[in-house]
């Protein structure tokens, strides 16, 4: 077991953050942490993290108490903050080089090396950290959270403010390095949840509302199945289809049916209604369900 916690609560003054939340993350998992802003995603992740040491319940990593053993943790994780906060005038060897001396690495100069190939900061290894664009300077975060090789990595919106390409490139560096490690980050992109984690955890307000399998999750909150459908002309009738709830026009001889979800596919059947009456099938497409449709299942209201 990587990450247990249990009854986690804390408080700013009147307002819960946490309200006694409980779950836990086995080593080689890659989990989503999901949430509203204020959920309570960033603080959970200061507390797993060690830089919050004021809360009541219990947060452990490998055994260890977080509270009691901060020292020890900070061995155990690296953790990439929200905002990413660097030595702006430094350069990136040199960043990464005092890091790697902070935890008293042995052959320095070889691994931070490593670690610049394998965030591929090569080309950019001897610019200033401030004269870098955003994607690389979300490397160097990465770079300093992977210099003392943790067997988990904690990541706060590590793709905030990234253009696409910069994204799809992190989005990726983040799923090799989870090939070998326990990742736990946060995220309000949910194509990019749905890329990378085997599961994912949605807290709404403090409380933990979902804990599951990304297709489990699907499977248990999505009672229905649609089909989108683009006709040569308008069907003025009355449909008549095992399992049907609902026939809602949505634009130019296009309709959405919406059908209740069960094993049996309802597309033969919807075929052979239109044709039956004399009407031709342009397009016909089932609407898979995303993250997006969970996530607001799950937090709105």
């Amino acid at each position: 077991m990587s990450i247990l916690v249990k009854n986690l609560e804390k408080r700013y003054g009147e307002q819960k953050a946490l309200a006694g939340i409980n779950f836990s993350i086995d080593s080689g998992e890659i989990v989503g942490l999901l949430g509203p802003n204020g959920a309570g995603k960033t603080t959970t992740m200061k507390i797993l993290s060690g830089f919050m040491d004021v809360y009541d319940g219990e947060a452990s990593i490998n055994g260890l108490d977080v509270h009691k053993s901060p020292l020890e943790i900070k061995q155990l994780i690296g953790y990439l903050p929200e905002h990413n906060p660097l030595y702006l005038d430094m350069y990136v060897r040199e960043y990464l080089t005092f890091i790697a001396s902070i935890y008293r690495l042995d052959k320095v100069k070889e691994r931070v090396s490593n670690i610049i190939d394998l965030t591929g900061l090569k080309a950019e290894q001897h610019k200033l950290i401030k004269a870098l664009s955003k994607g690389y300077r979300q490397r160097v975060g990465l770079a300093q959270a992977l210099i003392h090789d943790p067997e988990i990595l904690i990541l706060d919106e590590p793709t905030t403010g990234l253009d696409p390409n910069q994204l799809v490139e992190i989005r990726q560096l983040i799923k090799n390095i989870g090939a070998e490690k326990t990742i736990v980050f946060s995220s309000h992109i949910m194509q990019e949840v749905q890329a990378i984690c085997d599961r994912v955890i949605i807290l709404n307000r403090g409380v933990l509302v979902a804990d599951d399998k990304i297709d489990y999750l699907d499977q248990a909150l999505n009672k229905q199945r649609e089909i989108l459908l683009e006709l040569d002309k308008s069907l003025e009738v009355d449909w008549v289809l095992h399992d049907l709830q609902e026939v809602i026009p949505i634009g130019n001889h296009q309709y959405r049916l919406i059908f209740n979800k069960t094993d049996k596919d309802p597309r033969p059947e919807i075929f052979d209604f239109i044709v039956e009456r004399q009407c031709k099938l342009l397009q016909m497409v089932e609407r898979k369900s995303t993250m997006e449709d969970v996530f607001q299942k799950m937090t709105l209201g």
